[in-house]
């Protein structure tokens, strides 16, 4: 299935910068699209590596601040299967899926053991990646995402996508006319709005496929559909959260996807949490939301000391 991608938008390019690499992986039903960050000193195969796994609409553009952040450190970040240029890859999708086909990356690669960071479903995928890849994982950085989440009252756990997400989920049944038009739909998201830059640019552009006058959304509506159902009731993520053996830090966030309050864990889901896993770390963060805890550089500002912890043991 290996075909030449379309070029990159150069607003893209800029913020992926000259360290940057896209590699394909052959995975099951066809070739899943990595991009890979090596260290400034260039291809070093005792770098400290870091595998980045994004949300479920997202891709790995969204780790571009924090790729930059982290110049002497190995990035390997995929575009999960139904999502960025992985959306043709077929279903089934859901967390066992989506782990192994991260697992396949670093194998492709040559990675032995690397940091997992998730961030919102990425996190419930590298937890699951711990779990069925033990020795893959050295350890785990979850960003605002990897425990179950409570439906709202009154949802069932089927309309979670439209709860939980809101604009985010209904955009993917959206069509747009021109960059412009989805730039326009982006910035009057209450999360990704208001700090609007390069970065916000970049992750936008990156997710459009298709040509003007009918650009859609790279994320396939089934495998959102599929995929959420796991971040609510998942058997594989609580079989992983059971079995939790790598050391687990878990950050969150204090506002929700809608840059609003609760956030997607308030005080209840924290406790409840840390209650339940006693070697779980939990570190709030302040002055993000879900999105810009990654995305800001605020958010990136605040995760790298705890990056810089997980990766030490190289130095």
């Amino acid at each position: 299935m290996s075909t030449t991608a379309p070029p990159l938008p150069s607003s893209v390019e800029t913020v992926l910068g000259e360290r940057y690499r896209s590699v394909e992986v052959p995975v099951d039903g066809g070739d899943l699209h990595v991009g890979v960050w090596e260290p400034e000193a260039g291809e070093d195969a005792d770098a400290p590596t870091l595998v980045l796994v994004h949300g479920i609409t997202a891709s790995h553009v969204s780790f571009a601040a924090l790729a930059q952040a982290l110049p002497g450190v190995r990035l390997v970040a995929p575009d999960l299967r139904g999502r960025g240029r992985s959306r043709d890859l077929p279903a089934p999708y859901g967390m066992p899926r989506h782990a192994d086909d991260v697992a396949a990356a670093l194998a492709h690669l040559g990675v032995r053991e690397a940091v997992a960071v998730g961030h919102s479903m990425g996190a419930f995928v590298s937890l699951v990646l711990a779990d069925r890849h033990p020795d893959l994982v050295r350890s785990l950085l979850l960003v605002d995402g990897g425990m179950p989440l409570l439906p709202p009252p009154g949802v069932a756990p089927e309309d979670m996508a439209a709860a939980v997400l809101g604009p985010a989920a209904d955009r993917l049944q959206m069509t747009f006319s021109s960059r412009e038009a989805y730039h326009e739909f982006w910035r009057e998201h209450p999360a990704l709005g208001p700090g609007w830059d390069e970065f916000t640019t970049a992750y936008v552009d990156y997710d459009l496929v298709g040509e003007e006058p009918a650009l859609t959304p790279a994320t396939r509506p089934e495998a959102l559909a599929e995929d959420i159902r796991e971040l609510v009731d998942g058997a594989s993520v609580e079989q992983a959260l059971d079995g939790l053996a790598h050391a687990a830090t878990w950050v969150v966030a204090p506002r929700g996807l809608l840059d609003e309050v609760p956030p997607l864990y308030p005080d209840a889901a924290r406790e409840h949490w840390t209650s339940r896993l006693p070697r779980l770390r939990m570190v709030p963060v302040e002055g993000v939301n879900h999105y810009t805890v990654v995305l800001g550089g605020s958010g990136v500002r605040q995760l790298l000391p705890l990056l810089e912890e997980e990766i030490a043991w190289s130095d």
